[in-house]
């Protein structure tokens, strides 16, 4: 009898399993946007692969940001087109291939989409990410340029770090 019920058990749980089997890419993909939001990256992801962001500046701001961010990466820009809602950007960099669309939210707001494929069926997700960090800090670094902080504050920041050390004993140099 406990046999014929632990079978019936098993034949349940076994009919059962591959129902299941979406459940576990979805809590995954879940568990991947709570930990980068968690960590403070601030990046969104769908789950066929695109990281996104909203940034508040204009158009041409974040696509120039763009720009320079794929080119201190080294990923070459292949292709810029016009859409329907701002700009599209193809690029390239080792073996994937980089889709980076600009959507016009505003005129101060514009949403960056990225994609990083790799081959066929992968998408590198740290590599679209990262697009989107770097972009993040060339728009701060030319707003802070533009509000006239940027090299002004640095200078005062290693001016302040070398009157510290100098004003410590020798022996501590």
């Amino acid at each position: 009898m406990e046999y014929k019920r632990s079978a019936i058990r098993l034949v349940v749980l076994l009919g059962i399993l591959p129902l299941l089997n979406g459940c576990a890419a979805t809590a995954l993909t879940l568990f991947g946007v709570g930990a980068g939001v968690a960590t403070g990256t601030s990046v969104g992801y769908t789950l066929d692969g695109f990281a996104y962001r909203t940034f508040t500046a204009s158009l041409p701001q974040v696509e120039s940001a763009t720009r320079t961010a794929l080119n201190r990466m080294g990923i070459k820009i292949e292709a810029t087109a016009k859409t329907e809602q701002g700009k599209a950007i193809a690029a390239t960099g080792n073996d994937r291939e980089i889709e980076v669309e600009l959507e016009v939210v505003s005129s101060n707001a514009t949403r960056i989409r990225t994609v990083a494929k790799q081959g066929f069926f992968f998408k590198d997700r740290a590599t679209a990410t990262e697009i989107i960090l770097q972009t993040e800090k060339v728009l701060d670094m030319d707003v802070a340029t533009t509000d006239g902080r940027g090299t002004r504050d640095a200078a005062k920041a290693v001016e302040g770090v070398k009157r510290v050390v100098k004003s410590g004993p020798e022996s501590e140099w």
